[in-house]
This record gives C-alpha cells, sequence and structure tokens, in this order.
C-alpha cells in the first residue's frame, strides 16, 4: 500500500518521507502512539521506501513512495503480518531440540537487510540475545538494500537487552537505521531516548475511523461501527481488529463485578462468572479481556464524574454507566483502578484468577 493509504498523521509521515528524500533518515527514531495506531505498518513502508528499486515518480507532494512489486518491496512487505511471522517463528523454536531451544531468540527477517525483533514469548520482553544479533549484524554492509532497518516492535526491553542498545546508539553506522515502537516512550531509558528522534503517531478521531469501517466492515450494523470506533480510541489498527463479540462478553463481566460492587450486595452471579476464569492460556486470555474492559468502564465512570459525556467510549451502556457514577466517588474508582492493577499484577505469579476476581469485588465492596 502506497503512502497515501496510510490514514491519519499527515504532518509525521511528511517529515519521514522529507527525511528520505533528503537522504537524512536518523540512525535511530521512535514511533510513538497507541497499540493499533500503525506504528509498525509505517516503519515496515519506511524501509520499502528507503530501499524501493522501482519507486515511482514523485506526486504532486513531490516526496517518495515505493513501488509494493520490486523483489525489496515484496520481500520486506512479507513481514508486514507481524502476528502469523511470529506464530511461525515460535512454531520453528519449538520443533528444535530442548537444549537448542533456549539459546534460539524471535527474529523475523524476511529481506536480508531489514530485521525485525519482536518480543520473545513467553514472556514478551525484548532479551538481550535478540539485542546481540542485531549487534553482529548492523555493522555489516546492506547485500541489497540501500539503507538497513532494524525494526524493535515493543519498548519492553530486559535491562540487560536496553543497556546493550545503547551501545549500538552511541556509535551508530551511517548505513542503518533503528526503529523503537512504543506505546508509551517512558518504557525506554532516557538514555535510549536522547538518542533517537521521537515521531508521535497520534489519535485518528472516531468520525475517520467509522468511515473507514463502514468501508472495510460494511457487514456490522452502524451502532457497531461507532462503538467500535470509540473502543478503539483512536487506532485504525485495532479497529480494523476489533473482535465486538469477545469485548462483549468481557465487558459483560466486567459490569457485573463492578454492579455487584455497587449495587448488588448478592455475590451469587458474580461468583458463578469468576468460577471459569481458570488456569491455562484460555484462561489467562479471557482474564485479560475482562480487565481492558473493567478498565474502560472506569475510565467513563470518571468521564461522567467530570461532565464529560461526550467522551464516553462505552455508548451503548451510557444510561447503566451514569447511574453507576453517581452513586460513587472518584476515590472509589481510584481505588477500583489499583484493584484491578492488583488483580494483574497477580496473574504473572500464577494466582487463581477466580478467587483474585472475588476478592477485588470483596474489597471494593467495602471500600
Amino acid at each position: 500500500m502506497p503512502f497515501r493509504d496510510f490514514l491519519g498523521n499527515d504532518a509525521t509521515v511528511r517529515h519521514l518521507r522529507e527525511s528520505i528524500a533528503a537522504a537524512r533518515l536518523p540512525h535511530a527514531l521512535i514511533l510513538a502512539g497507541p497499540r493499533g495506531a500503525g506504528k509498525y505498518t509505517l516503519a515496515i513502508m519506511l524501509a520499502q521506501a528507503a530501499n524501493c528499486l522501482t519507486p515511482p515518480p514523485p506526486g504532486p507532494d513531490g516526496l517518495p513512495d515505493f513501488c509494493g512489486v520490486c523483489s525489496n518491496c515484496q520481500r520486506i512487505g512479507q513481514a508486514a503480518d507481524l502476528d502469523a511471522r511470529v506464530t511461525e517463528a515460535v512454531a520453528a523454536r519449538d520443533d528444535l531440540r530442548e537444549t537448542d531451544k533456549k539459546e534460539t531468540r524471535i527474529l523475523i527477517q524476511t529481506h536480508p537487510d531489514v530485521l525485525v525483533i519482536p518480543p520473545d514469548p513467553p514472556q514478551l520482553l525484548i532479551k538481550v540475545g535478540q539485542v546481540r544479533m542485531l549487534i553482529r549484524e548492523i555493522y555489516r554492509m546492506p547485500a541489497e538494500a540501500r539503507r538497513a532497518f532494524y525494526i524493535f516492535s515493543s519498548a519492553a526491553f530486559m535491562k540487560e537487552a536496553a543497556n546493550s542498545l545503547l551501545k549500538v546508539l552511541e556509535e551508530p553506522p551511517a548505513h542503518a537505521t533503528i526503529i523503537l515502537l512504543a506505546e508509551n516512550t517512558g518504557e525506554l531509558l532516557p538514555t535510549i531516548r536522547s538518542r533517537a528522534g521521537i515521531f508521535r503517531i497520534g489519535a485518528i478521531p472516531v468520525e475517520q475511523i467509522e468511515r473507514l469501517l463502514a468501508e472495510r466492515r460494511p457487514q456490522w450494523k452502524p451502532a457497531e461501527r461507532t462503538l467500535v470506533a470509540r473502543l478503539a480510541e483512536g487506532a485504525i489498527g485495532r479497529a480494523l481488529g476489533f473482535d465486538l463479540p469477545a469485548w462483549l462478553a468481557s465487558r459483560a463481566d466486567a459490569l457485573l463485578l463492578l454492579r455487584t460492587t455497587t449495587q448488588e450486595p448478592d455475590y451469587s452471579a458474580l461468583f458463578r462468572a469468576t468460577d471459569t476464569y481458570r488456569a491455562g492460556a484460555e484462561g489467562q486470555e479471557k482474564t485479560e479481556g475482562l480487565l481492558r474492559a473493567a478498565a474502560s468502564l472506569l475510565e467513563d465512570l470518571l468521564l461522567f464524574k467530570a461532565e464529560t459525556p461526550q467522551f464516553v467510549r462505552n455508548i451503548d451502556v451510557a444510561r447503566e454507566l451514569e447511574a453507576m457514577a453517581a452513586s460513587v466517588t472518584v476515590d472509589w474508582i481510584e481505588s477500583a483502578a489499583r484493584g484491578l492493577r492488583q488483580v494483574e499484577s497477580g496473574m504473572r505469579r500464577n494466582l487463581l484468577r477466580s478467587l483474585a476476581l472475588d476478592s477485588f469485588a470483596a474489597q471494593l465492596s467495602g471500600a
């Protein structure tokens, strides 16, 4: 897809394209923005534009683009579906001998001069072995590209990995660009931030997302498109990939959780619901969905307390949330947010999820 198909953030995209045209793309840059805003898509497009073998003539804006069909564009573009490539890499690692698995890190390389470094499962952190691979590769001159690219798809670094990357940033090679994608730049070391240009990918207006969903998701009802456009928080990718049935199921349990602590002293319905949050990967995914939905509801409660209902995202249950907001205080909402973080922390320590949720509800009832 050419740059004209990248929706929103025109100023940021233009600045980066101007850098490519002037052959002054930074040796390290941070693309910062919410999950699903298009950071990874833009990173891949930059690598294609910098290395396209048959670039189209500049358009009215005079800026470079890429053809999408030459060998460089196609091979770099094969990394665009990051989830699929990571799944393939994890499956390949699982087929190795046990002794080899421990030394093998997940890396994506569909082009010899473009390396994508995702968080390594199961901890989902960038590990020192991945950064060491970058260090081995980055000082090698590109084999088939004009400029090599190294793309970190997350800012969640292990401490040793972050320190190792810092050494590269202090003496960067002229022929390579490191791109770090971050939802929150505060996750990165200040010394890393100071050595990289920061480009922000902002939220897309709700109306623009609705128009896109009408084109790409015509099977959805208008009310569903409006709801998803708000829940996506300005992130195009999140809106297009939004699993509305799963969200509604998670939110139903989250509403039950909050309703029980504020209105209904009978815990039987809540206990029946939380009893389904079992151990294992499926239970973890289900719990994460509930926590995200509960956090979204709490944010909407705060918006009602602040008398700014126009920004509420869960508009289909706005009436219930408005009534709930009238019965709680801001301190109660803050206490609930802290409780959700404690449940999330407990999940990392493998605490029993159903008991953690029940305990959260009980503590909140007494808050």
